[in-house]
């Protein structure tokens, strides 16, 4: 296995696809531990304590594929874009939960660091607040840059390297990097806008 991925998830997925329901599980073993990775990256940051952890985030994040159905697998890239997309909306409603819980407090100022592209310069927290702007800040990216959104996506929530954010989006890594910097300049502004 190189790099997380196995050669076969292209034909597990395609005979998924064609309605093997077991391909699917059979899948699992393949790509858990690059799942557990994925995680790993997006929740290295967050403060000590935080609820969700990297197990819990992997299952939810694999359940929410398994359920989508329909999906039209293309190939490894594709399925680990969904998976970064999965991981995003388990995070989301996670947040939405957490601040529904909240007592009190006000809202933080959210940062972006320019030293740590690899998140697409967002640092992240354990506020809801903080990743619930960032959503609604996505959000609007994608509807005027969808590729660059799907960047941030794949890097800050999917954790993917840079190569692999080339490879699930069509580009090289250096125009992945250039998607990333012109959508972390994008939030920024759009984040100090809401503040």
């Amino acid at each position: 296995m190189s790099n997380g991925f196995t050669p076969d998830l292209t034909g597990y997925l395609k005979r998924w696809r064609e309605g093997d329901e077991g391909a699917f599980g059979a899948m699992l073993p393949h790509v858990y531990e690059r799942l557990q990775h994925m995680a790993r990256a997006r929740l290295r940051h967050e403060a000590v304590g935080h609820t969700l952890d990297t197990v819990g985030l992997v299952h939810e994040a694999y359940l929410r594929i398994a359920q989508a159905g329909g999906t039209d697998w293309q190939d490894r890239a594709h399925f680990f874009a969904v998976a970064s997309t999965a991981m995003r909306r388990v995070l989301i409603d996670h947040a939405k939960q957490r601040r529904a819980e909240k007592r009190g407090g006000g809202r933080q100022p959210i940062e972006l660091d320019a030293e740590r592209l690899g998140d697409a310069g967002v640092v992240a927290d354990s506020d809801p607040d903080t990743l619930l702007s960032l959503d609604a800040a996505l959000t609007r990216l994608e509807a005027e840059y969808p590729r660059h959104a799907k960047a941030v996506e794949l890097r800050y929530f999917g954790g993917l390297s840079l190569a692999e954010v080339g490879e699930a989006l069509g580009v090289s890594a250096p125009t992945a990097m250039r998607d990333l910097r012109f959508a972390q300049a994008w939030l920024a502004r759009a984040l100090q806008d809401e503040q």
